[in-house]
């Protein structure tokens, strides 16, 4: 058996190095990748109801960056599920931060707020608030490997795409780099993603998530599938069904619900592989949706934004950046409500046709013309 202390110096040697690399990384990851430090910071002070786990670690020049899955709520495995998404393209820090100040606001309201912890009961909350690690840290839009994440899944559009922007295949050296899914898999972020949307969503009875986006615009906007063809999803009755419950609660609303391919088509979009994969199961209601900030009122607000990466993006002054974070938990808290009560409100048969209708009139009335 081999004495551990025979070769002394050399240990010590071993471990002062490897503990000036992990002091060179925690440096690195708190001037580079704050929203890390934030999210560990969250979970070493959150209740007991708050479980984390690694599901994969992304190596990045000579980092080791972990990808967290954080689960709040339920263990019951055939409970409802609230999938939270943050951080899957790099440049768009907000989407991450906003995911963040939910949880923040959770875990603060889970030490007082009975009525939430009972509802916590009967729904599960899946976050993946940092997706693509690598990516942030590079501050760049794709995953180390220059793969964009969102044109990353094994799904082709169907008709004309717009060049670049729907996805190609020329070099990663190019943005929206869709990698080769169909030979070779998914990236490994993108796995991990699907791991959790098959343990948690897929065959269960419902599921609802929320992928947090900055994208150009004046309004935000809320996204459902397709974006790989101009057609309603088979089950658009349940996402009407949820936008006008959205509407009746909260009137005063400022966003516009829509299909992706009304802005448009692209290829490998993951939410519309994940959507088509689950939605097998005929007992499986899945509703995926992608929240896209409006970047554009902060450039108009704030013009230099323009020569900033960063403010293409993001908020920069504070006022702005704190009415985002705070802007957007009411409907996350109205998700969470309406995934733990879906049975309310998801349609019936005998409802579907009637809100099927109600939903190509609305939003596909050219392509049903």
């Amino acid at each position: 058996m081999t004495n551990r202390n025979a070769f002394p110096e050399h240990s010590a040697l071993i471990v002062a190095e490897q503990s000036r690399r992990d002091s060179r990384q925690r440096r690195s990851v708190a001037s580079f990748l704050p929203e890390l430090n934030q999210l560990e910071r969250l979970l070493l002070d959150a209740p007991e109801r708050f479980r984390a786990r690694t599901l994969h670690h992304v190596e990045v020049e000579d980092m080791t960056l972990p990808l967290y899955r954080v689960d709040v709520g339920s263990s019951d495995p055939d409970a409802p599920a609230l999938v939270l998404v943050g951080g899957v393209h790099g440049l768009e820090r907000i989407g991450t931060q906003v995911v963040i100040a939910w949880l923040e606001s959770l875990s603060e309201r889970l030490r007082w707020d009975e009525n939430l912890a009972s509802l916590l009961d009967r729904v599960r909350v899946v976050a993946l608030p940092l997706l693509n690690p690598g990516g942030m840290y590079l501050n760049q839009r794709s995953n180390p490997n220059g793969v964009d994440l969102m044109r990353n899944a094994p799904i082709e559009a169907q008709g004309k795409i717009t060049f670049l922007l729907g996805g190609q295949r020329i070099s990663p050296r190019l943005p929206w780099y869709t990698g080769d899914a169909l030979e070779n898999g998914m990236e490994p972020e993108n796995r991990a993603l699907e791991s959790v949307i098959e343990e948690a969503v897929s065959g269960h009875s419902f599921g609802l998530s929320l992928d947090c986006h900055s994208g150009f615009g004046w309004q935000d906007q809320i996204w459902f599938p397709y974006a790989y063809r101009r057609r309603p999803m088979r089950r658009i009755a349940s996402v009407m069904a949820l936008k006008l419950l959205w509407e009746r609660t909260y009137p005063h609303h400022n966003y516009v619900f829509e299909p992706q391919s009304t802005h448009y088509v692209t290829h490998g979009d993951l939410w519309d592989y994940f959507y088509k994969r689950v939605n097998r199961h005929r007992n499986t209601t899945f509703i995926p949706l992608t929240l896209e900030l409006g970047s554009w009122r902060w450039i108009k607000k704030r013009p230099r934004q323009l020569f900033s990466i960063q403010g293409l993006f993001n908020p920069l002054v504070p006022h702005r950046h704190e009415r985002v974070l705070r802007g957007h938990l009411m409907l996350i808290d109205f998700l969470l409500s309406a995934t733990a009560h879906y049975r309310n409100w998801v349609p019936t048969a005998e409802q579907e046709p009637l809100l099927r209708q109600a939903a190509i009139m609305q939003w596909y009335r050219q392509t049903h013309s």
